[in-house]
């Protein structure tokens, strides 16, 4: 990941330099702008595997949720904005999104069930600064799929092996469950998605 500038700029400076069509994907971290890594093929076909079964889930459940390719979430009162690998949005909380309509920016937990991020090399924002964040916006639920394990053993055990962490928000604060191997995975939000840990990290049942 490269620091692209070092200037420090507002949330809304950053979306009016956004560039469109470069192929390349940038976020904004406390004024920074910083350049993401391109992800590797597991990266992204874990991502669109995962994607692609809590699609089928919200659908079974008839939920008003949907996925979409890209949005920003931004933490209040931040000057940041994040682009996670993927976000589950609650439709029927979107026309309370001032930033929604000319941004595709969501702020409220109440629109965002979920969020997922798929660890790359820069595997402290996700476990650092995104966790943090995520919390203190009371977002009720957030993965960490760390297929290649990347994290710290702090976050991931010693010694290191794959593991997806769901943080679910519990009283406020975020309380960890760990899956490994052929875990079945334990959602709060989707308890009947049949999913272990490894077919996760394969991006494949």
């Amino acid at each position: 990941m490269t620091q692209t500038q070092p200037k420090i700029l507002t949330f809304e400076e950053f979306v009016e330099w956004l560039p469109e069509n470069t192929g390349k994907r940038y976020e904004l971290h406390d004024g920074i702008i910083v350049e993401m890594s391109q992800p590797s093929g597991k990266h992204e076909k874990a991502t669109g595997f995962l994607a692609g079964e809590i699609t089928v889930e919200y659908k079974r459940l008839k939920l008003p949720y949907f996925i979409p390719k890209t949005v920003l979430v931004k933490p209040p009162n931040k000057s940041s904005g994040y682009f996670p690998d993927i976000v589950l949005i609650n439709d029927a909380n979107l026309h309370n999104e001032d930033l929604w309509e000319k941004e595709s920016t969501v702020t409220q937990s109440e629109s965002i069930p979920l969020i997922i991020e798929v660890v790359s090399t820069n595997w402290e924002d996700d476990y650092y600064t995104k966790l943090g964040n995520y919390e203190a916006m009371k977002i009720p639920e957030y993965w960490i799929v760390d297929y290649a394990a990347l994290g710290a053993k702090k976050f991931i055990g010693n010694p290191k092996q794959p593991t997806l962490s769901i943080y679910e928000l519990v009283d406020g604060e975020y309380q960890v469950t760990q899956f490994r191997g052929d875990d079945r995975i334990i959602s709060p939000i989707f308890p009947d998605l049949n999913l272990t840990a490894n077919q996760i990290f394969k991006g494949s049942l």
